[in-house]
């Protein structure tokens, strides 16, 4: 499974495609796509839909997984991120990708097993559990990364749970 892991941001948007297999997690690819504030928002949202679907096209994840808009006390950077998420979730169900969203406090929860964990300790568990020598840069793309691993690992629980109910329906 290739789980591609999304941070959304106008001006920035993170994201990492993470694979999972056998129990490992191995990154394929992880960085930003950028706008330029001296474009109007329509483009700004339309390069962020095209290079997504580039990279989509480019890296055929499996599922992806977005980060959920959580209370923001400025309500400007809000809408801001809520056009870009709209136009994210569009890319995935354009691109016919299985989308799943997370809240920052269930990715914390998920990656450091603490859901008040601190950026620097999500950002130490992101380049811990990817192999990584060093922590991926800007913020916004560790971010992401630990939403791809946070679903990596979700799903994967959710199929042993069904697995094991299957099994133990099944006998007698």
């Amino acid at each position: 499974m290739q789980v591609l892991g999304l941070d959304p941001g106008t001006a920035i948007t993170g994201y990492g495609i993470v694979r999972f297999d056998d129990g490992g997690l191995k990154p394929v690819i992880y960085g930003v796509i950028t706008t330029s504030a001296s474009l109007p928002l329509p483009l700004r949202l339309q390069h962020l839909y095209r290079e997504l679907l580039t990279l989509i096209d480019t890296y055929h994840p499996t599922q992806a997984s977005v980060e959920e808009l959580f209370f923001a006390r400025n309500a400007r950077t809000a809408l801001s991120v809520g056009h870009a998420r709209g136009v994210i979730l569009l890319a995935l169900a354009d691109a016919g990708l299985p989308t799943y969203e997370y809240t920052p406090l269930q990715v914390k929860q998920a990656i450091t097993g603490y859901g008040r964990a601190s950026k620097e300790q999500m950002q130490q568990m992101v380049r811990l559990l990817l192999g990584l020598e060093v922590i991926p840069q800007p913020d916004d793309v560790a971010d992401a990364l630990a939403v791809a691993i946070c679903h990596a690992h979700s799903f994967s629980t959710a199929i042993r749970v069904s697995r094991n109910s299957e099994d133990a329906g099944s006998k007698p």
